[in-house]
């Protein structure tokens, strides 16, 4: 087993999470250096095993967000599997788990329940709209709190019909906010020996990402609607067609702007009142859009991005994914790794971004585990049955 180390090297986690949030979760907290023992439901496990692609057989989707984490299965409503489980507890930092609000409560293991039998755990609960408030019991989709928190209103072209973006965005995001929250509890425990509840709403953390779009509603009463790639107070921040494909360009301040003009032969448009400050570039936008476009439609995007790179000007090609991880920087910064699976030989997956000059930032990942796969080692270091 490749073992991370990392600031958290020594933490021990018991995870209940299944599908993306809280699997994303606890993968980055293994990827800082925690233990992470996936508890799963016998026979089936964890939903996500089943989602493709497959190859030969193996899970791909899985494998990617469940390296580097050991395997149980247990049935929490028969007795013996909740002495394994107790078992575990009793040696573990944190407790996840992503359940519907009331089902830990039904199973004996709600926050009350671990605190009094479980001092240290901290415990980080993940649902849909969170363990208060009236939605509170509702199933959360990362679609549908896309859609429910106004991103999707924003996402895709003006005319379009409103989109999800890319990726699973509600997901990945509470993730991300989840493993914050847990390493902000475990250095509070540290000081204070208190641990803490966690609770982690999608809905929240999709509303935190809407920060900007909800401040200038709060702000100004202006509702944002879907702008394509534009940016609603920066201009030229956006993607624009090209002899053979699109760039994406980024003047975030005067200064550039002005070097991108000077750079495409086109100084009278700095010089432009209609175009001199971000304010007026913006009220005329769609002016200002259409001289721009006029010249890069004259070079290719291979061309474009030599000539601005060199000048410091913001602007890149929109690669496909493909395009993407054969890019240098990703070779350059290990984003990604090797994983060993048995029967496919080495898989390449997604690295750490985690770059710390304490840690080295290993190559190899242990694959992501077999339901079960760790049941009998997990058990004979920490069960001691009753006699």
């Amino acid at each position: 087993m490749t073992v991370i180390q990392g600031p958290l090297t020594g933490i021990t986690i018991v995870d209940l999470t299944r599908i993306l949030s809280g699997p994303y979760a606890t993968m980055l907290l293994s990827e800082l250096g925690a233990r992470v023992i996936k508890v799963e439901e016998p026979g089936k496990g964890d939903d996500a095993r089943a989602y493709g692609p497959f190859i030969q057989g193996r899970p791909c989707y899985f494998n990617s967000i469940n390296r580097n984490k050991e395997s149980i299965a247990l049935d929490l409503r028969k007795e013996e599997d909740r002495s394994i489980f107790d078992s575990l507890l009793a040696n573990a930092d944190v407790l996840t788990e992503n359940f519907r609000p009331g089902v830990m409560e039904k199973l004996g293991y709600d926050w009350n329940q671990i605190h009094t039998r479980f001092p240290k755990i901290i415990f980080a609960s993940v649902s849909g709209y969170g363990q208060t408030g009236p939605e509170s019991r509702k199933p959360g989709y990362d679609m549908v709190l896309q859609g429910v928190t106004g991103m999707m209103s924003i996402t895709g072209e003006a005319d379009g019909e409103p989109c999800r973006t890319g990726i699973s965005i509600a997901d990945v995001g509470t993730g991300l906010f989840t493993a914050v929250a847990i390493s902000s509890a475990l250095l509070h425990r540290e000081r204070t020996g208190e641990s803490t509840r966690i609770d982690m709403a999608m809905f929240d953390c999709m509303l935190s990402i809407m920060e900007t779009p909800i401040s200038r509603y709060l702000m100004t009463g202006e509702i944002a609607t879907r702008m394509g790639s534009f940016h609603p107070a920066i201009m030229p921040f956006e993607a624009f067609a090209t002899q053979d494909s699109h760039i994406t360009l980024a003047c975030g301040n005067d200064k550039i702007f002005k070097q991108f003009c000077a750079a495409i032969h086109r100084e009278d448009l700095a010089k432009n009142p209609d175009f001199a400050s971000n304010l007026s570039r913006v009220e005329n936008r769609n002016a200002l859009r259409t001289e721009i476009g006029k010249e890069l439609a004259g070079a290719t995007t291979a061309q474009w991005t030599s000539r601005l790179e060199m000048l410091g000007i913001p602007v890149g090609p929109i690669n496909n994914v493909a395009q993407a991880v054969d890019h240098p920087q990703v070779a350059a910064r290990n984003m990604l790794v090797e994983t060993l699976d048995p029967l496919l030989g080495p898989l390449r997956v997604v690295g750490s971004p985690f770059k710390m000059s304490a840690f080295s930032d290993s190559t190899t990942r242990k694959l992501a585990p077999e339901l079960d796969e760790d049941r009998d080692r997990l058990i004979a270091e920490f069960h001691r049955p009753s006699t």
